[in-house]
């Protein structure tokens, strides 16, 4: 998701069969232009706070189903060694019951009847040692008993808190999409009169944040060379330029914006968590005049959106449904800050940026045309589980 909604005059082309079809344009609203850019900025990041939710949720989810599972194997080898002691501590049982039919004395008895102090010796240690094998049969058993218990009631909790994310999730995805689908409405109901300022006004809003970003001195004066692995996944987030934006995506058809992103370091030998806010809350921070490729740019008070550093003043970013993941200034949304994934790497001493595809600013302009519902993430099993 991201500030930069529109791309002028694209929405206007593809929303024109749109408008076709459903009759003549609605009459000139009275809503200024303005005013309807903030709406629509406003309706897309509350999108993305939803997408950011179910993505948090389906994180969550892989978690527990990884413990549950865990738990159930080791539930299995204690009941398995339950029933081994119960096994054993039968036997002893019948071998005790045996012994005492058959009219046998005492390890004791025999001792003081025998002729043979020796022996006598001998039997006696073995019925200490025959003694303590049967206590400690009782023991494990009592030990398989009590942890079978614990274990069958960790695997039951799992199992609920398991069932209560599947919950979480499927109403994220409730959230996200019918928050996408006011969008939808929104961009319908919009002349192409409507659109092209949408996407002038949009356009100069950007152009002026990023002048006043250089400006202020706050980014660096140079783009400085990034680790191995910054130039790892920098060259990985470059060559998905012109990939759709799907929400809960991760690749490799497709991305939403943190899954660009810790896609983009999990191909340079770095795992990072998932969602933008997790990135933002784990990560080590660095002031923006100390950016360097392949650090994370996050946006948004609730750090919400997320883009990758490429040096110059911009970023690659998975923007929004009905967008493509493209080279986008670096103020095109609201800074909230930085990351870095490898605050203890050491720059290269060479760096050579990784060529970007031909217009790639432009990527995926002409096909902003808003949320298409179709995009949205198919019932997978993750969310049928």
């Amino acid at each position: 998701m991201t500030k930069r909604l529109l791309s002028t005059g694209c929405l206007a082309a593809a929303l024109a069969g749109v408008l076709v079809a459903a009759g003549p344009p609605p009459a000139a609203r009275a809503e200024p232009v303005g005013e309807l850019l903030t709406r629509l900025q406003g309706l897309y990041q509350k999108a993305e706070e939803a997408a950011e939710t179910y993505n948090a949720a389906e994180v969550a989810l892989k978690a527990r189903q990884a413990e549950e599972r865990r738990l159930s194997s080791d539930l299995g080898r204690a009941r398995s060694a339950l029933d081994s002691e119960r096994a054993t501590a039968g036997r002893l049982a019948r071998e005790q019951y045996q012994g005492a039919q058959g009219g046998g004395l005492s390890p004791y008895l025999r001792m003081l009847l025998s002729g043979d102090p020796g022996q006598a010796l001998d039997q006696r240690r073995l019925a200490a040692r025959e003694g303590a094998r049967r206590a400690g049969v009782v023991a494990r058993l009592e030990r398989d008993r009590k942890q079978a218990g614990a274990l069958a009631d960790a695997a039951r909790k799992a199992l609920d808190a398991q069932q209560a994310l599947a919950a979480q999730q499927k109403e994220a995805r409730r959230d996200v999409t019918g928050r996408l689908k006011e969008v939808e409405r929104l961009l319908a109901a919009l002349t192409p009169a409507e659109l092209a300022g949408l996407g002038a006004r949009e356009a100069a809003v950007t152009a002026g944040a990023q002048r006043s970003l250089l400006d202020s001195g706050r980014l660096p004066a140079r783009t400085t060379p990034p680790t191995a692995a910054g130039d790892a996944a920098l060259r990985y987030a470059t060559a998905q330029i012109g990939k759709p934006y799907v929400w809960g995506a991760e690749g490799p058809a497709s991305f939403d914006c943190s899954g660009l992103t810790s896609q983009a370091w999990q191909h340079a030998g770095r795992s990072i968590p998932r969602t933008s806010q997790e990135q933002w809350a784990q990560l080590h921070r660095v002031p923006l005049d100390q950016l360097r490729p392949g650090d994370l740019v996050v946006y948004f008070p609730k750090a919400t959106h997320v883009a990758l550093y490429i040096g110059d003043g911009k970023v690659i970013q998975a923007p929004r449904p009905g967008a493509r993941v493209k080279v986008s200034p670096i103020a095109a949304n609201p800074l909230l800050g930085a990351v870095r994934p490898d605050p203890d790497g050491t720059p290269l001493a060479r760096f050579t940026p990784p060529a970007l595809p031909e217009g790639a600013a432009a990527v995926g302009a002409a096909d902003d045309r808003g949320y298409d519902a179709e995009a949205e993430p198919a019932a997978s099993a993750t969310s049928a589980r």
